[in-house]
């Protein structure tokens, strides 16, 4: 297990190319200036932007994976192999519960640590742009290894041209999901500021997870049915609809009229 948590770490590091890293960080800011983070003003924002990627990437290596290994081998010795690829849909809810609970926990380290540095009083603003910017981090990160991954099949646009737009359906859900990641620590953030940071906790670990569960229909769009290409719009759609109505909410709460600033 602890080999296998260690290769999943090192994978992030492999691969990399210009393209890849580029286009992460470009999507990166496009999501993150909508919240226009004070990077110049408040410095230490870029302390957080790096360390959350760094801390989240450890907490989903070597808590998460083994975590969701555990999950997901004792279901299928519960339900036997056949059962469980039949029941997929349903039986890979707990590992997504898993995910959500890490990665946001993860994300929130850093706001909790500049929370109490100032005795628990920030400005609820203040906290979603510091959530924002932790999730950002994490963001990029996990999108330039998507990317890296997609250009070390050997992805070119000839690719597209022989297969149409599902070559590119990568692209997008690493995409929204970039929006997703910046929008639920947002909320993380303005919700401890509110003290109400358990709360917002889970409320984003569940919408994290729903997000992430278009990797199980995705993953039964690799299924040979007659549903696969269902399954793999379907899943794309999800991270769309789910990104977007999230980052709506948290802009809203970043421009709206309500009390703070940043």
């Amino acid at each position: 297990m602890i080999d296998s948590a260690v290769s999943f770490f090192v994978s992030f590091f492999q691969d990399p190319t210009a393209w890849g890293i580029g286009l992460a960080i470009g999507f990166g800011v496009v999501w993150l200036v909508c919240y226009r983070p004070p990077f110049f003003r408040k410095s230490w924002l870029w302390a957080i932007l790096v360390g959350s990627a760094f801390f989240t990437l450890v907490a989903i290596c070597f808590i998460q994976f083994p975590l969701q290994t555990w999950t997901g081998q004792a279901l299928i010795d519960f339900l036997r192999p056949e059962a469980y690829i039949r029941w997929m849909l349903l039986a890979s809810i707990p590992q997504m519960l898993i995910m959500g609970l890490v990665q946001e926990g993860a994300k929130m380290v850093p706001m909790v640590v500049y929370w109490r540095r100032n005795d628990r009083d920030i400005d609820p603003k203040l906290g979603l742009v510091i959530g924002a910017v932790a999730g950002a981090g994490f963001a990029i990160f996990e999108a330039q290894w998507q990317y890296n991954a997609i250009f070390a099949t050997g992805w070119t646009w000839a690719s597209v041209q022989t297969a149409g737009f599902m070559e590119l359906l990568g692209f997008w859900g690493a995409f929204f999901t970039m929006a997703g990641h910046i929008a639920f620590s947002a909320l993380g953030g303005y919700g401890l500021a509110r003290g109400r940071g358990w709360q917002f906790y889970l409320m984003i670990s569940g919408l994290h997870a729903l997000l992430k569960y278009s990797t199980v229909l995705l993953g039964a769009g690799t299924i040979p049915t007659p549903h696969a290409e269902i399954y793999t719009m379907a899943g794309i759609a999800e991270v769309a609809v789910v990104a977007v109505g999230v980052t709506a909410w948290a802009l809203w709460l970043r421009w709206g009229k309500g009390e703070g600033k940043s």
